[in-house]
């Protein structure tokens, strides 16, 4: 056993990302990057989520993500961080488009994604808006 043991946070993080901008998208990816080294440096793990609704689920679209690499590099790195995508908001796009929407690998479906950050805030998880 090591001498320091991990500490874990019982609660998170919390990223939304509601903008299909890949500059407003990236920032999300980067900012959870460095909130999972920090958490590291310190010793510690905390859960984080990146919750995508709106315009914002392009970024888990594996048809049209213009992120799929560094999203891939992310779940390599740091395999716990959660994905989840809107279906409110994918129902919505798949009916405007009249088609079915393929995930990018490792994101899931949440009924509503700002129900999944309220609910997540109320248990105490930090927000942050990418």
């Amino acid at each position: 056993m090591p001498a320091v043991a991990q500490q874990h946070a019982s609660k998170g993080v919390v990223v939304l990302i509601d903008s299909n901008e890949p500059r407003v998208m990236g920032h999300a990816i980067s900012y959870t990057a460095n909130l999972s080294k920090h958490f590291a440096s310190k010793g510690q793990t905390a859960p984080i989520e990146i919750v995508a609704n709106s315009q914002g689920i392009d970024v888990f679209r594996a048809d049209k993500s213009p992120l799929k690499e560094p999203l891939a590099a992310l779940r390599q790195m740091f395999p716990t961080v959660v994905l989840s995508m809107c279906a409110s908001s994918k129902s919505i796009a798949e009916s405007k488009e009249n088609l079915i929407i393929p995930l990018v690998e490792g994101a899931r479906l949440v009924p509503f994604g700002i129900g999944r950050v309220v609910e997540l805030q109320m248990k105490g998880w930090a927000y942050v808006h990418g």
